[in-house]
C-alpha cells in the first residue's frame, strides 16, 4: 500500500481544504471510468454457496454503523442515538481508543443499555495500523486490551484499510473494514459481495474450516451502501438517492444494506450540506425508507447479531463456552477433594424456593459438603432452624419490601450486619472452607470479612447487576447519584471476593466493562432442574392439553410492569378475532401490577381467555408448561432486560415448548432467529404478529423448537454443576495449598 502511506504520512501537514479538493478532482475524473462498478457492480449480488436465506424468511438485513472520528461527533452520538431510537432502529458506534478524544465509559454503558453496540474504531486512526507486521502486532495487543475493556465484539480500521490474514491477532467476533465496491478508497481491492464471509484461520500453513475450535477466524461485514463521505463531502451530492437506490438493488438481491455514517459530518441544524457536513435529514430518509418500503421484510441486527447468526448458521455450532475463554469443567462425577469441606452460604432470599442456591447447595451437600445457610424468614409458618437435603438452614426474621430506596438500604444493611455477626461468632467454634454469597444486595459479600481473615475463600454469586436493575425499578438515570454508588459498590465487592459468578455472558461482559478483573468472573448458567422439566414429558405434552381446539398461552414468572404482561394482554385482544380459541394463563406472587392488570382484561373484555393462577411451586408450573402450546416472555426493554437471560426459556425448551421472547442482548448471545421466536420489545403489534405466526406453521414451529432445544442440551444443569463444583473446588485447593 505504498501510495497510501505516503497520502498518510503527509496528511498532518496539507490543510483539510487542500486535502479535500485535491480527492474531489481525483474522485471525479475515476467516477466516469468506474460507472460500472460504482455504486451497483451487478456481480457482486450472487449469494454465497450454500446461502438459506436470512433468519425468519426476511428478505434482506439491514446494519447500521458509526465510525466517531473526532470530538465533534462524540458530541453528536447521544443526539444519533436518539434519532435512531424515534424510528425504531439500533445501531453499533466504534471510538478511536486512543485517538484525539476519550469516550466516558458512560456513554458506553448509556449506549449498551439502550441496545446499541460499542466497536473499536482502529488504535490512534493515523494511518499507520498496517505499517509493518510486528507494528501491527503490538497495536494488537492494545486494541485486544480495549476489546476486552469495552465489551466488544468487532472492529473496523482507520480509512478502511485492510489485511484480513493480520486481523487474526485480535479478539473479534467480526471485522468490517472492507466493501463489496468503491474505488475511491485509499486501499480499494474490494471483496466483491454483499454478504457476509467468513474469514478461516490460517493452521500450519493451511486453512482449517469453520468447525474448528478455538480462535479459528471471524466474519467479515463489508459496507454495501456508499460511504456518507464520499457521497456528501467528496461529490457533493445534494440528495441520498445514490443510498435509496443502492439499498434497493441490495434488498432486490436478498443481500446484506450495511451502511456507516459519521456522527462527525451530520448536521441536525435546519439547512443544507456544507463543505464539512450534510443533513441529518439524508440519514433519516434512509431510515424511513426501510420503515415505510420493506416493514417486516428486512432483519434489523446489530453487527455483533449479524456475525453470531452467520457463523452458528453456517458453521458447526459448538458449546458456546468454548469460543468464550472460561474454565471448563472437567468430565468428572465425584469430587473427592470437596468431602469434609465447610461452607457457609448466605442469601436474602428464601431457601429452598430459590433456585440458584437451592441447585448450587444441593451439589455441594451431595459431595461431602457440610453447608450452612443464613437466609430470610419470610413467612411465619417457615421454621427458625431446620436441615433441609443434609444442609443447615437458619432463617432471620427479615422480609422483603419492594417499596423506597431507603427502605432497600435499610433491610439490606440490617441483614448484612446479622449475617456478618452470625459468621464471626461461628469461626470462633469452626472455621469455614468457603464463603458463598448471593446477590442482591452486592456489599452483602462484605459479611464474609471475619471469616476471610480466618482463610476462608469468598464466592460472590451475582445473580443480577444491581445498577441496572434498579435503574429499571426506579427510571433512574445512569449518572444519577444512587445508580454511580451502586456500580462503585460492585466492583469493590468484586474485588472483595475471590471469584464472582453470574449467570449468563452479556451480564459478565458488563462487569468487565466496568474495570471489574475478567479473570475473576465466570459464567454457570441457571438452567431448570432435570427431575421437574424432564425432557422425557415431550411425548405426552400435546396428550396433556385437553381441549385440542384451544390455542393455550402461558406467562410464568415476576408480575412487574417492565415484564410486559399487559402488552400480551394487548395482543390477545387484538388476535381474538383471527384465534378464537385463544386462552392465556399467567402465574405469580401477586403484585399491585396485577390488580392493573385484571383492570384491563375486564376493560377489554377478556375474562374467562385470561386466568390469573397465583403463585405455585415448580412442579406445577412444569405441569402448566406441559398443558400449555406456546409460552410468553414479553418483557419490555429497559437496561436490566436488554442484558438479562430469563430461565423460563429453558424451562419451555426442556418441555418441548416454543417460547416468544423479546430481541434483547442477553438472549440473542445464546440464540439466533433459527433457534427462537423473537419480537421487538415493547410492541405490541410485533408479538400479536409473532403469536399468529406459531398459530398458523406449527410445523415451522415444531423446527424452531427442535433448533432451540439443541441449544438448551449444551447448557443442562449437570455440566453447569460440573462447571461450579470445579471452581470451588479450584478455589479450595488454592486456599490448601497456601495453608501448606
Amino acid at each position: 500500500m505504498p501510495a497510501s502511506r505516503v497520502y498518510y504520512n503527509l496528511k498532518p501537514y496539507l490543510p483539510w481544504s487542500f486535502r479535500m479538493a485535491l480527492r474531489r478532482v481525483m474522485a471525479r475524473r475515476k467516477r466516469k471510468a468506474c460507472q460500472d462498478v460504482w455504486p451497483i457492480n451487478e456481480t457482486v449480488g450472487q449469494p454465497p454457496a450454500g446461502w438459506t436465506g436470512w433468519p425468519d424468511g426476511k428478505k434482506f438485513a439491514l446494519v447500521l454503523t458509526h465510525d466517531v472520528e473526532g470530538s465533534g461527533g462524540l458530541a453528536k452520538c447521544r443526539q444519533l442515538m436518539q434519532l435512531e431510537q424515534k424510528l425504531g432502529f439500533h445501531s453499533s458506534f466504534n471510538f478511536i481508543p486512543e485517538g484525539d478524544y476519550a469516550v466516558s465509559r458512560e456513554l458506553r454503558e448509556e449506549l449498551a443499555q439502550n441496545g446499541f453496540e460499542v466497536g473499536v474504531h482502529d488504535l490512534h486512526h493515523d494511518g499507520r495500523l498496517y505499517q509493518s507486521r510486528q507494528n501491527f502486532s503490538e497495536n494488537a495487543r492494545q486494541i485486544n486490551r480495549y476489546l476486552k475493556e469495552w465489551g466488544a465484539a468487532g472492529f473496523r480500521s482507520g480509512f478502511m484499510l485492510h489485511n484480513l490474514e493480520w486481523l487474526h491477532d485480535l479478539d473479534i467476533q467480526y471485522d468490517a473494514s472492507t466493501f463489496d465496491t468503491d474505488p475511491f478508497e485509499p486501499q480499494n481491492d474490494a471483496v466483491g459481495t454483499i454478504f457476509p464471509l467468513w474469514v478461516p484461520h490460517p493452521v500450519n500453513g493451511h486453512l482449517p474450516g469453520p468447525e474448528s475450535n478455538g480462535r479459528d477466524g471471524y466474519v467479515e461485514l463489508p459496507y454495501t451502501l456508499p460511504q456518507d463521505s464520499t457521497l456528501f463531502l467528496l461529490f457533493r451530492e445534494p440528495t441520498p438517492e445514490i443510498w435509496l437506490r443502492k439499498l434497493d438493488w441490495v434488498a432486490s438481491r436478498g443481500g446484506m444494506a450495511h451502511v456507516n455514517v459519521h456522527p462527525d459530518y451530520l448536521t441536525f441544524e435546519n439547512g443544507g450540506s456544507t463543505s464539512r457536513h450534510f443533513p441529518a435529514a439524508f440519514y433519516e430518509a434512509l431510515l424511513e425508507r426501510v420503515k415505510t418500503k420493506y416493514a417486516g421484510e428486512c432483519w434489523i441486527a446489530l453487527p455483533r447479531e449479524i456475525a453470531g447468526w452467520y457463523r452458528a448458521r453456517h458453521c458447526t455450532r459448538k458449546n458456546s463456552t468454548v469460543s468464550l475463554g472460561l474454565a471448563q469443567p472437567a468430565k468428572k462425577t465425584a469430587w473427592p477433594k470437596l468431602k469434609g469441606k465447610r461452607v457457609a452460604v448466605i442469601l436474602y432470599s428464601e431457601f429452598p424456593s430459590d433456585p440458584r442456591p437451592w441447585r448450587a447447595t444441593e451439589a455441594l451437600a451431595t459431595n461431602g459438603v457440610e453447608v450452612d445457610v443464613i437466609c430470610l424468614r419470610e413467612r411465619d409458618s417457615q421454621a427458625g432452624r431446620e436441615t433441609v437435603g443434609g444442609i443447615n438452614v437458619l432463617r432471620l426474621p427479615f422480609r422483603r419490601k419492594r417499596e423506597s430506596k431507603l427502605n432497600y438500604l435499610w433491610l439490606y444493611s440490617a441483614f448484612l450486619t446479622a449475617c456478618a455477626a452470625i459468621l464471626t461468632f461461628r469461626i470462633l467454634r469452626k472455621r469455614y472452607d468457603l464463603v458463598h454469597v448471593h446477590n442482591m444486595p452486592d456489599a452483602l459479600v462484605f459479611s464474609g470479612l471475619a471469616a476471610k481473615l480466618s482463610g476462608a475463600k469468598i464466592i460472590l454469586d451475582l445473580h443480577d447487576p444491581m445498577p441496572e436493575l434498579m435503574m429499571s425499578i426506579y427510571g433512574l438515570p445512569p449518572k444519577s447519584l444512587f445508580v454511580r454508588c451502586l456500580k462503585h459498590l460492585e466492583r469493590w465487592s468484586i474485588g472483595f471476593a475471590d471469584m464472582a459468578l453470574t449467570p449468563n455472558l452479556a451480564f459478565r461482559e458488563l462487569f468487565i466493562s466496568r474495570k471489574c478483573p475478567p479473570e475473576k468472573i465466570q459464567i454457570v448458567m441457571n438452567s431448570p432442574q432435570h427431575n421437574i422439566f424432564n425432557p422425557a414429558r415431550f411425548q405426552t405434552a400435546n396428550s396433556s392439553s385437553g381441549d385440542a381446539k384451544k390455542f393455550r398461552l402461558m406467562y410464568h414468572g415476576f408480575l412487574v410492569e417492565r415484564h410486559g404482561l399487559d402488552m400480551a394482554v394487548e395482543a390477545i385482544a387484538g388476535l381474538r378475532p383471527v384465534i378464537p380459541e385463544i386462552t392465556f394463563d399467567f402465574y405469580g406472587s401477586r403484585t399491585p401490577y396485577v390488580q392493573r392488570i385484571e383492570t384491563q382484561i375486564e376493560k377489554l373484555g377478556l375474562q374467562g381467555r385470561m386466568t390469573y393462577h397465583g403463585q405455585k411451586s415448580l412442579q406445577e408450573i412444569a405441569a402448566a408448561v406441559t398443558a400449555a402450546d406456546l409460552g410468553v416472555i414479553p418483557n419490555r426493554r429497559t437496561p436490566f432486560t436488554e442484558i438479562n437471560f430469563p430461565t423460563r426459556i429453558f424451562e419451555y425448551l426442556a418441555l418441548g415448548k416454543p417460547v416468544i421472547v423479546p430481541r434483547t442482548r442477553g438472549i440473542r448471545d445464546y440464540f439466533d432467529e433459527t433457534q427462537m421466536l423473537f419480537f421487538n420489545p415493547d410492541d405490541a403489534a410485533d408479538l400479536a404478529r409473532i403469536i399468529r405466526w406459531v398459530w398458523e406453521h406449527p410445523q415451522e414451529t415444531a423446527e424452531i423448537v427442535r433448533r432451540g432445544h439443541d441449544v438448551y442440551l449444551n447448557h443442562l444443569w449437570t455440566d453447569e454443576k460440573s462447571r461450579f463444583l470445579a471452581l470451588a473446588e479450584g478455589l479450595l485447593t488454592k486456599r490448601a495449598a497456601a495453608n501448606a
